[in-house]
């Protein structure tokens, strides 16, 4: 199978001989030689395709179960109220015991985040109203709008990795990230240069894990260039996931943005009633801080799956379909896999045939990896190595126009 190579360069040959996935090269997929997606999916076992209520249903009583027994945990063994800081030691024990809870909390809520995902696709049962309304409760249970957020990543999974019309870490150009040739650059350019590599990774790190999220839904940071019309945006448009008359979305579905929109404030509402009960840190401590790493843990999925300095972003004339959804890149999660449903170490599939289970999807896997062969992505890194490298390596694009890969600001510097 031929593809159209753009030339390797020394760190790339380092990874290869590193122990890389052979995958992972900075090749661009040739349009008339990849698999049709009917080819791919005609190796894919019938039964693969299959949903079944039952089995959903499990999941997420597993996942309620998971999330009870680390609640149950926290109840027996921690106090919520908060020490004084003038006792550091009493006050460091419960900021640590709490802090402990909230990851592992964080890690069980995602479970029922990844399956309401999974709703959104189809692929909890062969009812959409029952997934919808599945999907509909968990959703908004963890203050995501769902059929904003339906949309919205429908949208992402029908222009994957497009530079124009693509949606969530579309990559900037080098001009929207500050880089001026010739003169002094501006934004996050300049406070690279002022902190170093290791700095701004950092920077990039805690930015996009901690506000990442709500800067998405508030005014689609690191969405794509295009309105739902296909005009491109513009600075005063509004972009948010809770408005019908934002431009992210067409007015047929206005009704169902004004339905998610009205389950966030029930559930904020629910939980200022609860804090007048119960006081604030109760309720902060049990739900918030490990919403907090929910949040975390839906966009750094995100990031590194469409995220490498060898996977290509395409214009309107380089893209198609199957290119893009092969710009996708499945990693391991260790345990992680088991709490969220291997929706990073499986998501090559995903984006093919989002419709499958993801129950069946190691099985759909191991049959499409066959069929793709160097065109399946996988890289072993270890997903918090991963996370640092493409922090530090992965900025910018030269511009919108023809098969664009991601470029670092610290060689930039050294280019100049």
């Amino acid at each position: 199978m031929s593809t159209v190579v753009s030339p390797r360069s020394v760190t790339d040959a380092v990874s290869a001989s590193a122990g890389q996935d052979p995958s992972m090269t900075k090749k661009a997929a040739s349009k008339d030689t990849i698999p049709s997606k009917g080819e791919v999916q005609a190796v894919i076992p019938a039964h693969c395709f299959e949903r079944s209520i039952l089995h959903g249903f499990l999941h997420i009583a597993r996942d309620c179960a998971v999330i009870a027994a680390f609640a149950a945990t926290a109840y027996l063994c921690l106090d919520p109220v908060r020490p004084s800081i003038t006792d550091p030691v009493a006050f460091l024990t419960w900021a640590i015991g709490w802090s402990i809870y909230a990851f592992w909390q964080g890690a069980a809520m995602t479970g029922l985040w990844v399956i309401a995902h999974e709703c959104g696709h189809g692929a909890f049962s062969s009812s959409q109203t029952l997934n919808d309304a599945v999907g509909y409760v968990l959703h908004t249970s963890l203050l995501v709008p769902y059929f904003a957020w339906q949309f919205s990543h429908y949208k992402h999974h029908k222009r994957t990795n497009h530079i124009l019309d693509g949606e969530t870490h579309v990559p900037p150009t080098a001009k929207g990230f500050g880089i001026r040739e010739g003169g002094k650059n501006k934004g996050m350019a300049a406070l690279h240069d002022a902190i170093g590599d290791e700095a701004f990774a950092g920077v990039q790190v805690v930015g996009h894990l901690l506000v990442g999220w709500p800067l998405y839904l508030l005014k689609n940071d690191t969405g794509g260039r295009q309105n739902f019309d296909g005009s491109r945006k513009r600075g005063s448009d509004t972009l948010d996931h809770f408005r019908p008359s934002s431009k992210l979305f067409p007015p047929k579905i206005a009704n169902k943005i004004i339905a998610g929109t009205a389950g966030i404030f029930a559930v904020l509402a629910f939980s200022g009633v609860c804090m007048a009960k119960y006081g604030f840190w109760p309720v902060a401590l049990y739900y918030y801080y490990p919403y907090l790493w929910v949040n975390a843990w839906l966009v750094l999925y995100t990031w590194l799956q469409h995220t490498h300095l060898d996977l290509p972003h395409y214009d309107a004339e380089e893209w198609t379909w199957m290119r893009g959804a092969l710009c996708t890149v499945d990693r391991p999660y260790y345990i992680f896999d088991w709490f969220h449903h291997k929706i990073g170490s499986t998501h090559v599939l995903h984006h093919m045939f989002p419709q499958i289970p993801w129950y069946h999807a190691d099985e759909a896997t191991a049959a499409i990896k066959k069929k793709l062969g160097p065109l399946y992505k996988n890289d072993p890194t270890p997903f918090y190595e991963a996370m640092w490298q493409v922090a530090r390596d992965c900025h910018y694009v030269e511009s919108v126009e023809g098969v664009q890969y991601y470029k670092s600001l610290s060689s930039n510097k050294k280019s100049k």
